[in-house]
């Protein structure tokens, strides 16, 4: 067949393309179709894109669905983080107050505001979907920040208990004294009136910093901190009354030179082997001259690792201490390292 027959029927046909016509001929359609050049268009039929080139409409139109879908996402995050944001907070006993507001059952702690629990009363406050924390009696927290991303309070006075299991460094609590980093962990902080605050670790890590003085406190491990100097030294929670008496002397209380080297003299001979985390930090916190005696009890605790001489760690050669670290059986330095990273 010719294949001009399925334009204009000019050729010969097939029969097979007649016998498919002749099924189809009940929907063949037999009317004039209208000249559309001459149907007039109103006034208000006019495109609003006339006149435009249509390169340029083409774009406008583009320009116009990424606005729409800009302003949707901002509203989006604003009604998320801004909208939405807070704190849900459960009474447990009693009628802690939010404000000035008494809260019986639930209520929602803001960014700024605060919850204070008398004597008798008790909250638990849900930290976003990364974890809640319970305030016990005799209490002032507040909300500092509650992004995805940094959920920050504040502990002015009394006890809190930490339940977090989001990735390291997205919990924090100010303190007058120090900052409370959170490395997925559970903990219970206390603040005194006069600032003096004690942590105590349950599990996980968590960091102790104030002014460039910092503690890494593991499970099972504890720290003190004090107005006006910062974070101790941590040691372990089983460790004995005189190790931590001597340290806590060491740490904080002020007194002639003679004070501070009978407090050390005594926190290495009460040292065990379960304190080699208070030595290791020590090591950062003697003077050059108080170095070596602490270096020498620290080795006679765990032994250093091979190529970590005594040379470089009264240098305070940060690999050779990593490395040491790495002995205490408390996990690899390297994690830690990392979370630090910016």
């Amino acid at each position: 067949m010719k294949k001009d027959y399925l334009w204009d029927r000019s050729g010969e046909p097939d029969p097979e393309i007649e016998r498919l016509e002749n099924q189809l001929r009940v929907f063949r359609y037999d009317r004039a179709m209208p000249d559309l050049r001459e149907w007039p268009m109103a006034e208000h039929q006019i495109p609003w894109h006339a006149g435009i080139p249509t390169w340029f409409a083409g774009r406008l139109s583009y320009v116009a669905i990424a606005v729409a879908a800009v302003v949707l996402l901002c509203v989006g995050v604003w009604w998320h983080l801004g909208g939405r944001q807070g704190y849900e907070v459960v009474s447990l006993d009693g009628t802690p107050v939010i404000g000035t507001a008494r809260v019986s059952g639930e209520g929602r702690l803001g960014v700024g505001g605060w919850l204070e629990t008398d004597a008798v009363s008790r909250a638990r406050i849900r930290v976003g979907r990364i974890g809640q924390v319970e305030v016990e009696p005799n209490t002032r927290v507040g909300l500092v920040q509650a992004r995805p991303a940094e959920h920050r309070m504040s502990l002015d006075w009394g006890t809190m208990h930490a339940y977090i299991w989001a990735a390291p460094r997205q919990f924090f609590v100010n303190t007058s004294s120090a900052e409370v980093v959170d490395y997925g962990c559970s903990y219970t902080l206390k603040v005194e009136n006069d600032g003096t605050g004690t942590l105590i670790v349950k599990a996980g890590w968590v960091a102790f910093e104030k002014g460039g003085r910092e503690s890494f406190v593991p499970a099972g491990a504890m720290c003190k901190t004090t107005a006006g100097i910062g974070p101790g030294t941590p040691f372990r929670a089983d460790a004995s009354v005189a190790f931590s008496e001597a340290l806590e002397a060491f740490d904080f209380e002020p007194g002639p030179a003679v004070s501070r080297a009978t407090a050390l003299s005594a926190v290495l001979a009460e040292a065990r082997r379960g304190d080699a985390l208070t030595l290791w930090h020590l090591l950062f916190r003697v003077s050059e001259a108080e170095r070596t005696a602490v270096y020498e009890r620290l080795s006679a605790l765990i032994p250093p690792p091979p190529g970590v001489t005594r040379e470089r760690i009264l240098a305070r050669d940060s690999k050779a201490l990593d490395l040491w670290w790495n002995e205490l059986g408390l996990g690899g330095i390297e994690w830690w390292r990392m979370w630090k990273m910016p």
